[in-house]
């Protein structure tokens, strides 16, 4: 073991401690003047239709959870789909190469009525404990999967729970993506350093404010419960949106068909697709669209 493995955070020499800091990092801003059509604000919706995984990758064998995961294909998403068709908005699912594998069809029913599929991992995994060698394996199976299962090759990445190895960014560029949506350094658009250099590569970030999950999960052997009641996440949801949209900005929200799929929470997506449109000025576009638009016309 290295000496400076050995050191406590505190003891980190300076090359230490800013070699982690600036390894990833937020490049430059790639926020547009406007978007397609003179749009004031850009709204982006995304769902991660992680199904079964949820309960494979940490090798859990669960009946209830299994069940909690084929609900969100068998309800989840194609209430989503119902919903999106009847406003007319585009969104992106990111899935996992498994799910993909379990549900062809409805992978290839995504795809057909105009949304966008991107990369979520073979089985949900966390890339901050595989080693290079299995998590590059993982991430191009796991493109060549939803191309073949689809037909169209993806060109974004949601990592797994957001989870962000140190040689994720590294991979992403190797598989010559477009862009990734797993980091928050920012709330809009921007480009991705990787020890310094410019990837190329556009980060539409997140941020677990604007995720369904924490507002509403449940565990029972975890002590995990769901604590908001919809119309409060509805709220923070709103005030995000209407932020950004002083902003002139991008509204990104990320989803799960399993958990915003039921009767008394799908509500909160049409609302808010709702108020959005009321407010006029508004473009809803898929990550790609909007990563696209970001870095070709950035101010």
């Amino acid at each position: 073991m290295e000496k400076q493995d050995r050191l406590e955070p505190w003891q980190w020499p300076e090359e230490q401690w800013r070699g982690i800091v600036n390894h990833v990092r937020a490049g430059r801003a790639l926020r547009p003047d406007t978007w397609p059509g003179g749009a004031r604000c850009a709204v982006a919706l995304s769902f991660d239709s992680d199904h079964e995984t949820n309960e494979l990758r940490d090798g859990g064998r669960s009946i209830g959870r299994l069940s909690w995961g084929q609900y969100g294909s068998r309800v989840g998403v194609p209430r989503v789909l119902r919903l999106l068709e009847r406003h007319d908005v585009k969104a992106t699912f990111y899935v996992p190469a498994v799910v993909a594998l379990t549900y062809p069809d409805e992978q290839r029913r995504v795809v057909a009525t105009g949304h966008e599929i991107g990369i979520h991992g073979w089985i949900h995994e966390l890339n901050s404990v595989l080693p290079y060698e299995n998590e590059r394996d993982l991430m191009l199976r796991s493109a060549d999967t939803l191309e073949s299962v689809t037909g169209v090759r993806p060109v974004g990445l949601r990592t797994p729970s957001w989870d962000f190895s140190p040689d994720t960014l590294r991979i992403e560029r190797e598989l010559g993506v477009l862009y990734d949506s797993s980091l928050m350094a920012d709330e809009d658009c921007y480009e991705l350093l990787l020890d310094g250099e410019p990837t190329g590569i556009v980060e539409v970030p997140v941020e677990w404010v604007r995720d369904d999950a924490v507002y509403f999960m449940m565990h029972r052997f975890q002590s995990l419960r769901p604590y908001t009641p919809p119309s409060d996440v509805f709220d923070v949801f709103r005030r995000e949106f209407d932020a950004a949209y002083e902003d002139g900005a991008l509204f990104q929200l990320t989803m799960h068909p399993h958990i915003i799929g039921y009767r008394s929470r799908i509500w909160i997506v049409e609302e808010l697709i709702r108020h959005a449109k009321a407010r006029g000025g508004v473009w809803f576009g898929t990550h790609a669209e909007v990563a696209a638009w970001a870095r070709d016309h950035a101010a």
